[in-house]
């Protein structure tokens, strides 16, 4: 899934026509093996069962293209009903259909929730009953709703911690923020942060420097947790502008890049400028602010290299979170889907936790949701 966001679209919506339409083949095929018997041996029921709905009484085939019609959620009820529509709503093509369908809506993806890339790159074709997943689990698993609903079960643990919190005076964590998000896009995210009170409160400015690097801008979250920000820029502002109004890539001034060979191959490494590897040695994770904007080219590989010289073991802790941004600039602009995003800088490479958060610029969408998850990591990995 390396390729640009546009082919992946379109790939991912012809295989979801192609999917349930291998679905009614499939079911057509059972019908001719059976002889042409019209329906597939149904469960057997309890003796005391009730009458046969009116639903369960058609064909499979049809009952299957209806409940192609159905969301996730509707369908998880419906197997909730009986022992007969248990079995029938596990059908594993029915809910690759459904991963494929919705995976393009789903505003974030973590380490524990990234599905595989086979499941997105083998064709309906290739699939047989013998090499399918378990699609539904796969599904509960990745949605948003389901990891959601996994945390909602300890929200009462975490309330009262918010509230021990609050009164006790918190070790201010540091994040170092980079990435083209920053000076590609048309609406400045960090100048949206500093200006829009209601949602992220600037809580101050402080006076220290990390080896000629300023600190950052300190920030108050929820009203009571404090962290800072250090940005980290590739160019000068005078830089970045002329870059925009030529339509130019500026010269990356944060890395440069060393000769690694892998095989008989020369690989892409870099290192960071010795500014940039002070600041590394002190912060406690990292927001890595992604162009996600689909009309643009991306070099995804280079992104990766630059993103493993700036989380490289040897410059600090190990574990300490990355959260990516994935950045457009309003919500007009055509994105590249977080899950694409995530496979696209294959983040399941690296070894610390990480999130990918559809963020949009101009209203900082999405933004929140992924500090308090960069927050919930830093507060668990130091209170180890």
């Amino acid at each position: 899934m390396a390729g640009g966001g546009a082919e992946e679209r379109g790939g991912l919506e012809a295989a979801v026509r192609g999917g349930l339409r291998v679905l009614r083949e499939r079911w057509a095929r059972g019908v001719r093996e059976r002889g042409g018997t019209a329906d597939p041996p149904r469960p057997a029921l309890p003796q005391d069962a009730e009458e046969v709905s009116a639903l369960q009484a058609l064909p499979i085939d049809v009952q299957l293209n209806i409940m192609s019609y159905l969301s996730p959620q509707d369908l998880c009820h419906l197997g909730s009903t009986s022992s007969y529509w248990r079995a029938a709503v596990r059908d594993p093509l029915l809910w690759r259909c459904f991963l494929l369908k919705d995976i393009p809506f789903w505003t974030s993806v973590d380490w524990k929730s990234l599905p595989d890339v086979e499941v997105f790159n083998k064709a309906f074709s290739e699939v047989n009953d013998d090499a399918l997943y378990d699609y539904m689990a796969i599904y509960k698993k990745s949605c948003p709703q389901g990891r959601r609903s996994l945390k909602s079960s300890r929200s009462r643990y975490g309330a009262v911690t918010s509230f021990l919190q609050s009164l006790v005076t918190l070790a201010e964590p540091r994040f170092a923020m980079f990435g083209p998000g920053l000076e590609e896009l048309d609406d400045s995210l960090v100048q949206k942060m500093m200006t829009r009170p209601d949602l992220l409160q600037v809580a101050g400015l402080p006076q220290r420097q990390i080896d000629g690097i300023g600190s950052g801008v300190s920030f108050q979250f929820n009203n009571y947790q404090k962290f800072n920000i250090l940005t980290l820029y590739s160019t000068t502002s005078v830089e970045r502008r002329r870059a925009r109004e030529e339509q130019a890539v500026a010269v990356n001034k944060m890395f440069y890049q060393e000769n690694s060979i892998v095989g008989n191959q020369q690989a892409m490494h870099y290192a960071v400028i010795a500014q940039v590897k002070k600041v590394c040695q002190v912060v406690d994770g990292f927001i890595y602010v992604a162009n996600a904007e689909a009309h643009k080219k991306h070099d995804r590989q280079e992104e990766l290299a630059r993103i493993l010289a700036m989380i490289d073991p040897a410059l600090g802790p190990p574990n300490r979170p990355l959260l990516v941004l994935s950045c457009i600039s309003h919500g007009g602009v055509k994105r590249i889907p977080c899950v694409y995003m995530a496979h696209q800088l294959q983040l399941n490479l690296l070894r610390q936790p990480w999130m990918v958060r559809d963020t949009v610029a101009a209203t900082l969408t999405g933004l929140l949701r992924g500090i308090e998850w960069l927050l919930e990591e830093t507060n668990s990995r130091n209170s180890q």
